[in-house]
C-alpha cells in the first residue's frame, strides 16, 4: 500500500474491521504515509464527501455494502481504480458482498490488480475445494501459501530463537477426576448426536474438534438442515398424549455426578451432621475465655476481627464445614518464575553497571493468560500473595475471601427462596472483596420495581399452588425444618444446594445477628489508611504513590488479537510468561524476538501434563499443519478457473416481450437489459449479488414502498422468517401492504429461507419470538410448557396471521422460496414477457407527485413535523409544500390548519401546539 501512496493512484481497501483499520493507518504513517494516508468511508460520510475522496486517489478503507452501491450508482470511477485489496479471504463466499464488487469490479477493469489475505489457514479446508472456489469468487489465478515450515520462513525465524522453558505442571488428583469425567460427558453427547442423525457425516464430531471455539460452527452447519427434525424427534408423545423428553445424554451419569461433587470437594467438605450445631451456654464462673467474650459482646474491646478460633479457624465459617480451598497447581508454578525471572534481572542489573554496557528492553514481567477473567484472578492472587507461606497454600488469603463471598451468597440465596424471590446473582469476584460484601449486602434495596412486582407475583403464585393442594403457606421455623427435612432424602442436586444454603442461613442467624460486613475486617488487616489532614501525609505519599519502577511491574494481559504484536513491541519484555498455552502467541513471540536481534527474551511455557489444555494445544498445531498441507496439495492437483469476458448487456439483441398487438402476437425486440430496482437498505441480503450474478442489472435505489420492483406493476417485500415475526408483532407488515396494494397492480410478499436450514416454519428458535397478547383466561396461572411442545402452537399462531393478512389484502400474493438462490429463479419466470420498470417511478411512488419536494429540508424539522398529531406519512409532503417553515404552522388559526390538514387532524394538531397559552396569560 505505501508502494500505491499517491494522488495519481486509487486503491481500495476491502473487508477490514476497524481495528484493523486503525492499525494498518498508523502503520502507514510510521512508514511515511501520511499526507493524507488511509482514508476510511463509513456510514457517516455522505455522498458527495464520497465522490470526492474517490477523485483525489490514494489509499481508502470503506465497507463493502458502501462501495457495492457506490460502483453501482457509478460514483466511484471504477475504470480508474488501481487495485482492491481484500482481507479476510477465507470469508469470501458466492453470496458474499465481496465476490459482488469483484464482479462489478472486472466488468469495467481489466487492468486493476486484486489480491486477497487470510491468516487463518483452517477456514479453508471443510467442502470441497474450497481454496478453488475462494479464488474462483474473487477471479484470483495464483496463491502463496507460507506455513510455518516453508523453507524461508523456517530460516528466517530460527536465525533469532528465544529462550523457552517448557513447564510441564502434574494435575491434581481431583483435576483428573474431573478432567476424565468432562472427557466422558463430551463422548456421551457426541455419542448421541451420532446415533440420531445417522444420514449425515459426522465425522468432524470428535472430541479433538470440540476444544476449539469454532465446533460451535461446524455442529450447526452439519444439524442446520436437519434442525426441525432432530427438535421434533428429541419430544415424543407417549400413549396418554404427554410429551416424553429425552433427558441429557450426559447430565444423569455417574461422570456429571464426579464433576460436581469433586469440584466442590477441592474448595470445602461438609460434615455428615445435618443440623447446625449452636453454641452450648458454658459456666462463666472460672472461664477466661467466656469473660473475654462477654467483654467483647459488651463492646469493652473491639476484637471482631481479632475474634479467631485457637486452630486459627475463622469464626465466620459454619461448624461441620472443612475448608480444604486447594489452589490451582500452576499459582505456586507462576510464583516460583516470578522468583527467578527477578533473580535473573537484579543479576542482569549488577552485570550492566560493572560493564557499562546499554540495556536492552526493559524489565516488565508480561504474564499472558487466556482470559480477562483469569487476569483478574492472577491480579487478586499476586497482589495478596503469602511469600512465606508453604507451596500449595500462598493464596490462601484470597480464597478465604471468596470462600466468605460464596456463603454469603448461599445465605442470601436461601432467604430470598424463601420469601419467593429468585433474583440473586452472584457476587462479582473481579472486584475489591469488601465492597462487593457491602455491596451485596445491600443489592435487596436496589432492585427495580419491575423485579419486585415480579417477586410478589411469583409468591402469589407459591400460595395459590399451596391452597391448591389443600396445605396453608406455612412461615415459621418449624415449617421451614419439616420441609428441610423431606427434602434431604432427595438425590437432585437441586435439592442438596438449597438444603445447604439453608443450614448456612440457620448458622448466621445463630450467630447473634453478625453479617458478613461486620467480620469484613477479618482478612483486611493489610489495608493502610493514610490520615490525610495530618503532617505525616507529606511524608507518606512518595512511599503510598507514584510510579512503580519496572523490575517490580508484572503485567497480566488476556491474549487479544494483531494489538498483542504493538504491545510487545512497545514493552519490549524480556521475560514472558506464557499462564495458558496458545500458538499464535507463539508465533507473535517468534516475529518479536527475530525483530529484536540485540533482544535477550526468555518464554516460560506452563501446560498441565496429560490434559485438555495440553491435548487443545496439540491439536491446535496438528490443525495448522494438516490445513497447510491441504492447502498445499490441493494447489498442486487444482484445475485453475477460466473468466469469461465481459460482454456489454447492452450490445445483446434479446426477444424479450411477445405483444398480441402487433401481427398476432408478433415477437418484439428489445435491447434494454433485464433489470431490478433494489431498495438500499436490501443491500445487508445476499439477494442483490445473486441477481446479479443472474445476468440482471441491479439498479440501487430509495424506495417508500417495497423492497424490489421487478416490473412496472409488481412489487416485491421481502421478509425472512425472523424479519416476518418482528414485522407481524410491530404492525409494520399491516402498512407496507396496504402500500403495496395501493401503487401497483401486482403487490407481493416474499417469504425467504435459508439454504441451509430446514423449508419449514416450525423451527424454534425463530417462532419463540412470536408474542402472544391474548389474556389467560383461567382462575390459576397457566403451567409453562417445556421443550419443543410450544413449538405446534406458535406455527400456527404465524400461519393464522399470514392468513389474516390474505384476507385483509386479496391481491397480495405470497411467494415461498427456499433460499436466495431459488428467489432469484423466481424473479427471473417473474420478469419474462414484461416490460422493465422505470427508477424514476418507482422512486417517486409513496412520495408527492413533486419530485423536488423535500431536496435540500431541513431533517430536524421534518422529523419535528412527523411527531405532531394529525401528522402522518402521507400527509407530511403535502404538509411541506404548502409551508416553508415550522414557526408558519404554529402561527396558523384553527380554520387554516384544519383547511390544511382536515378537521379533526387539524383540530387535534393546533390544540396540541396552542396548549397552555391561556395559562401562561393569566400567569
Amino acid at each position: 500500500m505505501k508502494i500505491y501512496d499517491s494522488p495519481q493512484n486509487l486503491v481500495l481497501l476491502v473487508n477490514a474491521t476497524p481495528e484493523e483499520e486503525s492499525e494498518i493507518g498508523e502503520e502507514l504513517g510510521l512508514m511515511g504515509c501520511r499526507r493524507p494516508g488511509l482514508r476510511v468511508v463509513g456510514y457517516e460520510t455522505g455522498s458527495k464527501d464520497r465522490q470526492d475522496l474517490y477523485r483525489k486517489g490514494g489509499l481508502i478503507s470503506v465497507t463493502s455494502r458502501i462501495l457495492v452501491v457506490d460502483m453501482l450508482q457509478s460514483d466511484i470511477p471504477t475504470h480508474l481504480i488501481s487495485g482492491i485489496i481484500v482481507l479476510h479471504a477465507e470469508k469470501v463466499t458466492a453470496l458474499a458482498l465481496e465476490a459482488f464488487i469483484v464482479r462489478l469490479y472486472r466488468e469495467k477493469n481489466n487492468n486493476g490488480f486484486l489480491k486477497s489475505f487470510t491468516d487463518e489457514p483452517e477456514h479453508i479446508t471443510s467442502g470441497l475445494s474450497p481454496l478453488r472456489n475462494i479464488m474462483k469468487e474473487l477471479q484470483l489465478r495464483t496463491v502463496h501459501i507460507y506455513p510455518r515450515f516453508q523453507e524461508d520462513v523456517k530460516g528466517s525465524l530460527e536465525r533469532r530463537r528465544a529462550d523457552v522453558v517448557e513447564l510441564m505442571q502434574p494435575l491434581t488428583e481431583a483435576m483428573s477426576e474431573i478432567h476424565h469425567a468432562i472427557i466422558q460427558c463430551m463422548s456421551t453427547t457426541l455419542s448421541e448426536l451420532k446415533r440420531a442423525n445417522t444420514t449425515l457425516d459426522l465425522d468432524d464430531f470428535n472430541v479433538d474438534n470440540a476444544y476449539f471455539r469454532s465446533f460451535d460452527m461446524v455442529v450447526r452447519r452439519q444439524l442446520d438442515p436437519v434442525w426441525h427434525k432432530t427438535l421434533i424427534a428429541s419430544n415424543t408423545t407417549t400413549a396418554s398424549g404427554n410429551v416424553k423428553q429425552h433427558q441429557s445424554p450426559w447430565l444423569l451419569t455417574d461422570a456429571a455426578h464426579i464433576i460436581f461433587q469433586v469440584a466442590k470437594r477441592r474448595c470445602y467438605i461438609v460434615s455428615a451432621v445435618s443440623k447446625v450445631q449452636v453454641p452450648q451456654e458454658v459456666d462463666t464462673a472460672d472461664d477466661d475465655d467466656a469473660w473475654a467474650v462477654l467483654d467483647e459482646i459488651e463492646g469493652a474491646c473491639p476484637a471482631i476481627q481479632n475474634s479467631r478460633s485457637k486452630d486459627g479457624r475463622p469464626p465466620w465459617i459454619p461448624r461441620g464445614m472443612e475448608p480444604t480451598l486447594e489452589e490451582l497447581p500452576k499459582w505456586n508454578l507462576l510464583a516460583e518464575v516470578l522468583q527467578e525471572a527477578e533473580e535473573e534481572l537484579l543479576r542482569q542489573e549488577s552485570s550492566h553497571k560493572s560493564i557499562t554496557t546499554p540495556n536492552v528492553g526493559s524489565n516488565t514481567v508480561l504474564v499472558m493468560t487466556s482470559s480477562t477473567r483469569t487476569c483478574s484472578v492472577l491480579t487478586d492472587f499476586l497482589s495478596t500473595m503469602d511469600h512465606d507461606a508453604p507451596p500449595g497454600s500462598k493464596g490462601r488469603r484470597m480464597m478465604l475471601r471468596k470462600l466468605r463471598l460464596y456463603l454469603s451468597w448461599k445465605t442470601k440465596l436461601a432467604k430470598q427462596k424463601h420469601d419467593g424471590k429468585s433474583h440473586v446473582s452472584f457476587p462479582n469476584l473481579s472486584a475489591r472483596d469488601d465492597d462487593e460484601i457491602k455491596k451485596f449486602s445491600n443489592e435487596s434495596d436496589n432492585v427495580s420495581e419491575a423485579l419486585k412486582k415480579k417477586d410478589q407475583e411469583k409468591a402469589n403464585r407459591v400460595a395459590n399452588r399451596r391452597r391448591i393442594r389443600g396445605g396453608a403457606p406455612t412461615t415459621t421455623q418449624a415449617g421451614r425444618d419439616t420441609g428441610a427435612s423431606k427434602r434431604a432424602p432427595q438425590d437432585s442436586a437441586l435439592g442438596e444446594i438449597q438444603t445447604e444454603a439453608e443450614r448456612f442461613a440457620e448458622f448466621w442467624e445463630s450467630q447473634g445477628g453478625q453479617t458478613l460486613v461486620e467480620l469484613s475486617q477479618e482478612l483486611g488487616d493489610d489495608i493502610v489508611l493514610l490520615d490525610i489532614e495530618s503532617g505525616a501525609f507529606a511524608n507518606d505519599f512518595d512511599a503510598h504513590y507514584g510510579l512503580i519502577a519496572p523490575e517490580q511491574t508484572i503485567l497480566v494481559r488476556a491474549y487479544s488479537d494483531d494489538t498483542d504484536d504493538r504491545m510487545l513491541a512497545e514493552i519490549q519484555p524480556k521475560f514472558i510468561v506464557m499462564f495458558e498455552p496458545n500458538m499464535e502467541f507463539i508465533r507473535r513471540i517468534e516475529v518479536y524476538k527475530s525483530s529484536h536481534p540485540g533482544l535477550a527474551v526468555r518464554v516460560y511455557h506452563m501446560v498441565y501434563s496429560n490434559s485438555c489444555e495440553e491435548h487443545k494445544y496439540l491439536a491446535g498445531i496438528r490443525r495448522e499443519k494438516d490445513a497447510f498441507e491441504r492447502l498445499i496439495k490441493e494447489r498442486g492437483s487444482m484445475l485453475l478457473p477460466l473468466f469469461e469476458v465481459h460482454r456489454d448487456r447492452t450490445s445483446d439483441a434479446m426477444i424479450k416481450t411477445i405483444s398480441t398487438r402487433m401481427a398476432g402476437g408478433r415477437r418484439e425486440l428489445n435491447t434494454r437489459p433485464s433489470q431490478v430496482i433494489v431498495d438500499m437498505r436490501e443491500f445487508r441480503s445476499t439477494l442483490p449479488s445473486l441477481l446479479h450474478a443472474s445476468n440482471m442489472l441491479v439498479i440501487p435505489a430509495t424506495l417508500t414502498v417495497g423492497d424490489y420492483i421487478i416490473t412496472p406493476e409488481i412489487c416485491v417485500e421481502r421478509k425472512s422468517l425472523p424479519d416476518l415475526i418482528s414485522s407481524f408483532n410491530s404492525g409494520r407488515l399491516y402498512t407496507q401492504c396496504e402500500l403495496m396494494s395501493v401503487h401497483y397492480k401486482s403487490p407481493m410478499l416474499l417469504i425467504e429461507f435459508e439454504e441451509d436450514k430446514g423449508f419449514t416454519l416450525g423451527v424454534s428458535e425463530v417462532v419463540s419470538d412470536i408474542k402472544s397478547y391474548a389474556k389467560p383466561a383461567g382462575k390459576y396461572p397457566l403451567k409453562k410448557k417445556q421443550g419443543a411442545g410450544a413449538d405446534p402452537d406458535h406455527t400456527a399462531m404465524l400461519q393464522s396471521k399470514i392468513c389474516l393478512l390474505i384476507l385483509s389484502f386479496p391481491r397480495v400474493r405470497i411467494i415461498w422460496s427456499s433460499s436466495p438462490y431459488a428467489t432469484a429463479e423466481i424473479f427471473k419466470d417473474l420478469k419474462m414477457n414484461n416490460p422493465e420498470p422505470d427508477p424514476t417511478q418507482a422512486i417517486a411512488v409513496g412520495a408527492d407527485d413533486d419530485t423536488d419536494v423535500g431536496a435540500g429540508v431541513n431533517a430536524a424539522a421534518e422529523e419535528l413535523l412527523r411527531c405532531l398529531p394529525g401528522i402522518t406519512d402521507k400527509n407530511v409532503k403535502h404538509i411541506m409544500s404548502r409551508i416553508s417553515t415550522v414557526r408558519e404552522l404554529c402561527d396558523m388559526t384553527l380554520v387554516e390548519v384544519q383547511e390544511l390538514l382536515g378537521v379533526e387532524p387539524g383540530k387535534a394538531c393546533w390544540e396540541f401546539m396552542h396548549t397552555g397559552e391561556n395559562r401562561n396569560t393569566v400567569s
